[in-house]
């Protein structure tokens, strides 16, 4: 497989991140384990599990998540367990947010600086400011995380971290059928690359 590369300065090749983004659900099913894992290894709901198999290095794509609790960060981010379901009073204000609305939202207003991390920070740091843009995407979830999601690609795009004309894929449907269109989309990047 053909990949693009970077030369440190110190001469060596280096891996340039997918310009492709899956966004997924969390999972209910978490991995036990030390208090924080990378969101990637703790997540252990079918989609998660898909994603490990086909893309272990995560080479194919660059992975997300949403969560009731934490919002949107890349999948890299280290999580505690935690058990929040995505009710539709947080789906409403996910959706009523911005890039800079943080999760998990504050439970009062005595803090001086604001608590937890905002969509725009995970996304700035997953295309080098702005400088990568992501040309294809990939949403997976139920039909209210969707709904966030969409809401999210549109915020990404007008801030310049998801290009206009960006290739968008909704994975949404009976579970299994998920997982295929899961793995598919990931293997058409080993085959949109040359790699057969």
């Amino acid at each position: 497989m053909r990949k693009e590369e970077e030369v440190t300065r110190a001469g060596r090749p280096t891996q340039v991140p997918s310009r492709r983004l899956l966004i997924l659900a969390c999972s209910a099913t978490k991995k036990d384990g030390p208090r924080y894992l990378p969101a990637v290894e703790r997540y252990n709901g079918p989609l998660w599990q898909t994603l490990r198999a086909t893309d272990p290095k995560g080479e194919l794509a660059q992975a997300a998540f949403l969560s009731a609790h934490l919002g949107f960060r890349a999948a890299s981010t280290p999580i505690a367990s935690y058990d929040v379901p995505m009710t539709p009073q947080i789906a409403a204000a996910m959706k009523a947010g911005n890039l800079g609305t943080r999760w998990p939202q504050q439970k009062t207003k005595k803090r001086v600086m604001p608590s937890g991390e905002h969509p725009g920070m995970h996304i700035a740091g997953m295309t080098g400011f702005g400088s990568r843009p992501f040309a294809s995407v990939a949403l997976a979830g139920g039909y209210r995380y969707i709904e966030i999601m969409q809401n999210l690609l549109r915020l990404f795009q007008d801030g310049g971290f998801v290009e206009d004309d960006a290739v968008v894929t909704v994975i949404n449907g009976p579970i299994g059928k998920m997982r295929v269109d899961l793995r598919n989309w990931l293997v058409a990047a080993h085959l949109e690359e040359g790699g057969g």
